[in-house]
């Protein structure tokens, strides 16, 4: 599996996401920034972020995942 295809899987099952990844072989690291993380707690961001990828973590095709997760505004916030 490559960084490309777990971005696509993100951003194909939780809508509206920006998905930035890294890693590759069976490790990836992800950032996902969507406007559904608003008001939510750390763990059930991701949860949401795992549910994507539960197939492919469930068969060793994804060994490890890190997962940081923003709202929009957060990521902005960042940035500057």
């Amino acid at each position: 599996m490559t960084a490309e295809e777990v971005k696509q899987i993100i951003e194909s099952q939780l809508q509206g996401s920006q998905v930035i990844t890294g890693g590759e072989g069976c490790s990836f690291e992800v950032t996902v920034i969507n406007d559904k993380f608003a008001g939510l707690m750390p763990v059930k961001k991701q949860q949401l972020v795992y549910q994507c990828l539960n197939e492919y973590i469930a068969d060793g095709t994804i060994h490890a995942l890190t997962i940081k997760t923003y709202t929009p505004e957060q990521w902005a916030a960042l940035q500057s």
